[in-house]
Formats: C-alpha cells, structure tokens, sequence
C-alpha cells in the first residue's frame, strides 16, 4: 500500500475526498459528551497527525439530540462528517461506515475517549506503512496503564481467557474500543463479521487471526469512563453466543479464510511458509516413524515394520500437514484428504520398500544402522515427493 507522505493541514483546513485516515465514532445518545470529544480529538489530529483525516460521527438510532449535535459539527468543521442509522448497534454501524469509506486506514474509538490520544499513531503507523492489517489498543498488554474497578478488571481478564480457551486467540485485549484496519482488508473481511452488536471486535480479531493477518497491538493508556451505559451481563450473554457460532462456524470450515490468506499476500502457506511447516511436520514424522519401525521391526521383519509404522504416521502426517502447513480446517473434504494422502504414502513406501529391497540384494544381513541409513534416505526423497504432492494435488487451492 502507497501512501503520500506530505502533511495533510493546510493553514486553512479543507474538506479532502480521499483521507489516509477516517476515525469512526459511535454513538448513541450522546448528545452531552459528543461535542468535547470531537473537538478534542480533531485537535489532536491537527496538531499530530501527519497525514490528511476524517472524523465520521455514526450515530446508532440515537432518540435524543445526538443527531442535531453531530450534524453541527459536520457542518462546522470540514474535517467532520456525520451518519445516522436508524438501527442500534456498534458493529452495524462501524461496519456501515467502513465499508463505504474511502480513507486507507479506518479506525474507531469510544466516544468517551478513555484511550489516550497519544497512542493513536502508533496504532495507524503500521497500517499506513503496509506492515500489518489490523492493530488493536490493548490493555492488558505489557507496558499499559489502566485505571478502573476491580469488578471491570476481573470481567476483561475473564472474558480473555474464554477467548484463549475457546477459539485460541493469541491477542491479549478483544473490547478495547480503540482499533483500525487497512481498508482493503476491510474489504475482504467485513462480508465474514455477522455480528451488529459489542461481539463485532472480536469476531473480526478471531477471523482475521485466522486467515492468518498480521495484527498489531499497541499497550495503551486508559482510564475508565464511571459513567459507561454498557449493560454488562446482556452483553456478556451475547459475546458467548456470539463465541459459541463462530466456533462453530470455523470447525466446519464455512468460512473461506484460506482464500482470504491467498487474497491479502499475508498467507502462511505460502512457499516458504509451507516449506517450514512442513519441515517441522516432517521432521516429527521421521522421527515418530524410526520409534515404530525399531519397535514392529523384531517382530514383523523389516519390510512389514515399514509398512506399519509408514501407514500410522502417514495418517497423522496427513492431518498436521492439512491444518499447520496449507491452513486447512474444518471436516470439509478430510476423507478425500486422507485418500489422497494415502497415494502419496503408497509412493512413499515404495521408495523406502524398494531402497531396502534394494540393500538385502547387495548384502544377504545387512547392519541394523546400514537399513537406517537407507531409510532415511528414501525417506528424503519421499519428503520431497509428499510435499509436491500435497501442495499440487491434494491441498492446493
């Protein structure tokens, strides 16, 4: 992504059709605390951002006078722009926004401003210089400085821990109403996030750590907002259904992340990312393969402890190779895979078959190190075969 680098404010401010950056505001019922924030935060980004901006107030079906407020300050400053929705919902209305957005970062924050400004940055910077997709303000990561209640703090950490438990996540902080996107990512990854409400943040972490996305976070400064009308049991009830669908969304594999991986460039099955994936998988395949093969050997005889111990570590190569290496998950096509992968094993043993076929015709008792060392050669060779097999055939895209 190429993006000027001139300033964006002139002496005199004028309305731009194409910002680097549009930060989104949602509201409802705002109607006091709307005016100092977006004052405040247009006096941020005029003094310290360098590039040029839009603040874009979304009004969620607010019932008092937030509407007129927003429409003042749009019609006050150029800089400003304002939506209303006629339905509730932070994530309807940030993904409203964001989808018809023509800013090359798009980003959010709460309109209580608890985040401090100074953060805001370094969490665009490595969006705007094409480093990473998506970046989150975190506070819970090391380095954050947080002030709030206990009850508030337990909750965070809590609901955290699910999201480890649960759908693996690796980001620290999902509620943090402080997160941008590039908006070409956005793009892509939008179509995927269903949910209108507060479940919409992590949603789309979830779906974008797992299309593979690089998402950066930054420790950030916080203090909490005693006046916060957040309803935090129905919205607890609602995040865990909310995880409840989408994991099962993704063990069925109805999401298309693979294409969105291949989409975005950010694909760890790609080349080199397969290459060391499947190295690693190979490499504890080896390994699990010479255990079984010394274990069945003095009972079986060598060629059918190969065929044994080659049959049970195809099976379980055949499945980490399908989820670690080329980002397969879901039960979708697992059967086809594992009879595909069972081809490929068939080449593989003949070539193991045959290299110590091949060693009994030179000498009648070959040393037990002497059958090794030809197996992990054709096993070599058998790697190399599996991994064209599987990246061409039996997981390409």
């Amino acid at each position: 992504m190429s993006l000027s680098t001139l300033p964006s404010q002139d002496a005199e401010p004028r309305r731009v059709s194409a910002p680097v950056l549009d930060v989104v505001v949602p509201v409802y019922n705002e109607e006091t605390d709307l005016e100092p924030c977006v004052r405040r935060l247009r006096g941020y980004l005029v003094e310290h951002f360098p590039y040029r901006f839009r603040i874009t107030i979304a009004d969620n079906a607010s019932v008092d006078s937030t509407a007129t407020v927003a429409r003042m300050l749009a019609g006050r400053y150029p800089e400003v722009a304002a939506v209303h929705l006629p339905e509730k919902g932070r994530g309807r209305a940030l993904k409203h926004v964001w989808t018809r957005s023509d800013a090359a970062v798009l980003a959010y924050m709460d309109v209580d401003l608890s985040t401090d400004l100074g953060a805001l940055l370094p969490l665009v910077a490595p969006l705007i210089s094409g480093h990473s997709d998506l970046a989150i303000g975190s506070r819970l990561a090391r380095g954050s400085r947080v002030v709030r209640g206990a009850k508030r703090e337990v909750i965070s950490r809590g609901y955290n821990l699910i999201l480890r438990g649960t759908l693996a996540a690796r980001f620290s902080d999902a509620q943090c109403g402080f997160k941008a996107i590039r908006s070409d990512v956005a793009e892509r990854l939008l179509p995927m996030v269903e949910d209108p409400g507060w479940f919409f943040d992590t949603e789309l972490l979830v779906l974008a750590e797992r299309a593979g996305l690089r998402i950066h976070e930054v420790p950030v400064d916080w203090v909490d907002d005693p006046d916060s009308r957040v309803d935090i049991v129905a919205t607890a009830l609602a995040d865990l259904k909310g995880i409840a669908r989408v994991a099962r969304a993704l063990s069925t594999g109805r999401l298309p992340l693979a294409a969105l991986r291949e989409q975005l460039g950010r694909n760890p099955a790609g080349l080199t990312g397969q290459l060391i994936r499947f190295a690693g998988v190979g490499v504890a395949s080896t390994l699990a393969y010479l255990v079984l093969y010394a274990l069945f050997r003095a009972g079986l005889g060598p060629q059918w402890a190969n065929v044994t111990a080659l049959l049970v570590t195809a099976v379980a190569n055949t499945a980490a190779n399908r989820r670690f290496t080329f980002g397969v998950r879901g039960t979708g096509g697992a059967w086809r895979h594992q009879a595909q992968g069972l081809v490929v094993f068939a080449i593989g043993l003949g070539l193991t078959s045959g290299s110590l076929a091949l060693l009994h015709s030179v000498t009648a008792s070959p040393a037990r190190p002497a059958e090794l060392a030809a197996l992990v050669l054709a096993n070599l060779l058998a790697t190399a075969v599996r991994f064209l097999m599987l990246r061409v055939w039996v997981f390409r895209s």
